[in-house]
């Protein structure tokens, strides 16, 4: 079966740094892109970064350059790089991926991360 597993993170300072993994398995990896969403109570998940099976990346404008994702696709995994943390960036980060026949999105259930002042 598809799972998604996430860790990484935790509670950091304003302007601090994390990195997040997201290490998956039931599928060939390699083969499709994975994202990083995240998520606070109360509003809609939005987008933080996107990589394809190729390697190419896109961000979701909130990032303005601070985030990185990456994969080794040796280890079926996929990470997110964050510095400069601000307190908006709070919330729930969550690893998905769309495959195909049938066409299903899967996610993992989640890391938290908490940014203070």
């Amino acid at each position: 079966q598809v799972q998604l597993v996430e860790s990484g993170g935790g509670s950091v300072q304003q302007g601090g740094s994390l990195r997040l993994s997201c290490v998956a398995s039931g599928f060939t990896f390699k083969n499709f892109a994975m994202s990083w969403y995240r998520q606070v109570l109360g509003k809609e998940r939005e987008l933080v970064a996107l990589i394809t099976n190729d390697g190419k990346s896109r961000y979701g404008d909130f990032v303005r350059g601070r985030f990185t994702i990456s994969r080794d696709n040796a280890k079926n995994t996929i990470f997110l790089e964050m510095n400069g943390l601000e307190p908006g960036d709070a919330a729930t980060y969550y690893c998905q991926t769309q495959l195909l026949r049938p066409k299903a999105d899967y996610w993992g259930r989640g890391t938290q991360v908490i940014v203070s002042s």
